[in-house]
C-alpha cells in the first residue's frame, strides 16, 4: 500500500514537473510582427533591451513601457525619452498583469492600434498571453525575453502555475 501511494505521488510530482516546464520553460512566444505599438511588461530587466531592439529593427512608432516602483537605468533613460525612441511610460492599475492587459486594451481602443507587439519574459509568455487576449482582441504577437537565471527562475517556474489557475478561475478582462 505504500509502494503504490509513494508511486501515486511520484508520478503526480512527475506530471507536474513536465507540465510546468512545457508551459513555462519551452517556448511559446512569437516573431515580432510590424505593430502599432511594442508594448514592454513590468518585471524583469531582461525585457526592456528586447523591446527597444524591436522598436529599432521593426521600426514600430510607440514604445509602451509599464513601470514598476523600481526603474532600471534604461528604463529612466527611456522614459526620460533619451533614447530617442518615442516613449510612454505608464503604470497598470491593477499592478499586475491583469492590469497590463486592461492598459493594453485601453490604449489599444483611444490611440486605434491593431496591432501589438508585447514583450515579456519567456516564462511568461503562456500566462501574460491569455489574460491579454481577454482584454485586446486585435492581432497579437508575443516576444518572449530571456529568462532570468537561477533561483529567480525557479521562483517563477514555481508559481506560475498557480498564477495561472488563479487568473483561469478568475476569468474576464
Amino acid at each position: 500500500m505504500i509502494r503504490l501511494a509513494v508511486a501515486v505521488i511520484a508520478a503526480v510530482v512527475l506530471a507536474f514537473v513536465a507540465l510546468d516546464v512545457w508551459l513555462f520553460a519551452i517556448h511559446h512566444d512569437q516573431a515580432p510582427v510590424r505593430a502599432d505599438a511594442i508594448v514592454v511588461l513590468s518585471g524583469s530587466k531582461a525585457r526592456l533591451p528586447v523591446g527597444v531592439r524591436l522598436m529599432r529593427a521593426h521600426d514600430a512608432p510607440l514604445l509602451v513601457v509599464s513601470r514598476n516602483d523600481r526603474p532600471t537605468t534604461l528604463e529612466q533613460k527611456a522614459c526620460a525619452h533619451q533614447l530617442g525612441l518615442a516613449t510612454l511610460c505608464v503604470r497598470a492599475d491593477p499592478f499586475s498583469t491583469q492590469g497590463e492587459a486592461r492598459l493594453i486594451a485601453q490604449l489599444a481602443r483611444t490611440r486605434g492600434w491593431h496591432t501589438v507587439d508585447v514583450v515579456t519574459s519567456q516564462f511568461h509568455v503562456y500566462r501574460a498571453r491569455l489574460i491579454i487576449r481577454r482584454c485586446y482582441h486585435d492581432r497579437l504577437a508575443m516576444v518572449g525575453a530571456p529568462n532570468p537565471a537561477g533561483i529567480a527562475l525557479a521562483r517563477n517556474l514555481l508559481l506560475e502555475p498557480v498564477k495561472l489557475v488563479y487568473h483561469e478561475l478568475r476569468r474576464g478582462c
